[in-house]
């Protein structure tokens, strides 16, 4: 494989733990899952070599489950128990700590003003989208995998790309979830989740992104060729 060449949701899509790796030098594997390797890490100043020569040794471990071949429903059960359930509980604890931070530090130069009501926001936006996704998209890929959902698909691809922004402002109010020297207890748990929720996050719109909705268009695709 052309891993240079090749783009990043490909390449989360195909190596099992690559976004592992992605995550280490903080490539957007997800809603920027289009650009090569080489684009991605190049616009970062980050050596493509580097991490190709690690994507060849993840590629050649045994490990983790390969979604691609995995049927849409048992996908959707899973992105529904993993993800969905989880962000449910992630984003009201971290509001209630993101609160807690910008009462008790409010003086403090490192302190991240306005934290709390962005993940009130992302709260809000992104239960609209998981609810949307429970209803409508998710029903209709269980039925039938070849269905024609480019419409809601688009929908959803757009919401991600806004979830990507938010992350990307999440970062900017904490400094790329950089604890303070000195942070307390209450600070550290609130960037630990922070960090553990925006990697949640991004592994959730590429298993959508990457692999279920490009399957399912795929499987739209061959299916009008095949009546044609």
């Amino acid at each position: 494989m052309d891993m240079l060449n090749t783009s990043l949701g490909a390449l989360a899509r195909t190596i099992p733990g690559a976004t592992r790796i992605f995550h280490q030098y903080g490539l957007d594997f997800c809603c920027a899952g289009k650009r090569t390797l080489q684009e991605a890490a190049s616009a970062l100043s980050i050596d493509p070599q580097d991490v190709a020569r690690q994507l060849q040794t993840q590629a050649s471990e045994p490990g983790g489950h390969d979604w691609t071949q995995t049927e849409p429903a048992e996908l959707i059960d899973h992105i529904l128990v993993r993800y969905h359930a989880v962000h449910r509980e992630q984003l009201p604890e971290l509001r209630r700590l993101a609160q807690r931070v910008e009462e008790v530090h409010q003086d403090s130069p490192d302190c991240p003003h306005g934290l709390a009501a962005l993940l009130e926001d992302i709260q809000h936006e992104l239960d609209s989208h998981m609810r949307k996704e429970e209803m409508i998209l998710f029903p209709i890929l269980r039925r039938n995998a070849a269905a024609p959902v480019e419409g809601p698909i688009m929908v959803m691809r757009m919401e991600h790309d806004q979830h990507g922004a938010e992350l990307e402002r999440l970062d900017a109010l904490t400094h790329g979830i950089t604890l303070p020297a000195g942070a307390c207890n209450t600070w550290r748990a609130l960037y630990l989740g922070l960090r553990t929720f925006k990697e949640d996050l991004m592994e959730h719109i590429h298993l959508e992104n990457n692999i279920l909705f490009e399957n399912a268009e795929r499987a739209l695709m061959s299916g009008e060729v095949q009546h044609g």
